[in-house]
């Protein structure tokens, strides 16, 4: 049976929907060759506070289309690390997991990391890992219009509704506030309220798994 290899972008804490599209996934390949790209989930995530969905932005230093996204750096100039950090604490505190991950992401946020890319591709790693998808993660080494691979960039965009796309259904959990579910926030909404449940409300939201 061939390796199914897939190229995807690289996003801060990925939206749920990004995990769905990976799934069964033997290798991932994280372009690093591109330019930046504003406005998009490579350096803002949503959580969900008491009575809204925040969003998390990373600030970024010379992030204009013309700059590759390996050579963005984030602008340290401005608090957002603490403010994060905190908005995360106060949006999952109280959730049944939060004691036993946070640590691993606060490890993580503690390094000072200049690069956005390097950044977000160790919160990457680090949620794999929580989730326990064994899949191999590798970088581009150039820039290809037309990989010979499974290619996901430009795919899941900040901007539409992950309905546009054919990767997520939603599969309701445990959120910590309100009554109505909130789809496609960011994983750790999903790691601190589901623990070890994670991966397996990953699968059943994955929208082709009739093909999978």
């Amino acid at each position: 049976m061939e390796n199914r290899e897939i190229l995807v972008d690289l996003f801060y804490l990925p939206p749920i929907e990004f995990f769905a599209a990976i799934e069964g996934a033997d290798r991932i390949v994280v372009e690093r060759e591109d330019n930046y790209q504003k406005q998009t989930y490579r350096n803002r995530a949503h959580i969900r506070l008491a009575n809204k969905v925040e969003t998390l932005s990373i600030p970024v230093l010379g992030g204009n289309k013309k700059v590759r996204y390996k050579k963005v750096k984030i602008d340290y100039d401005q608090k957002w690390k603490n403010i994060h950090l905190r908005g995360i604490q106060s949006a999952y505190g109280k959730a049944p997991f939060f004691e036993y991950f946070f640590p691993y992401f606060e490890e993580v946020y503690r390094q000072q990391i200049d690069s956005l890319f390097e950044f977000n591709l160790k919160l990457l790693t680090l949620c794999l890992k929580l989730l326990q998808v064994k899949v191999e993660v590798t970088t581009t080494q150039k820039y290809e219009r037309f990989p010979e691979m499974e290619d996901l960039r430009g795919e899941i965009v900040a901007k539409e509704s992950y309905e546009a796309r054919d990767f997520y259904r939603p599969t309701t959990y445990n959120q910590l506030f309100g009554s109505d579910f909130v789809p496609n926030l960011s994983v750790i909404d999903l790691l601190f309220c589901e623990g070890p449940r994670s991966r397996e409300l990953i699968l059943q939201s994955k929208k082709r798994n009739e093909q999978s």
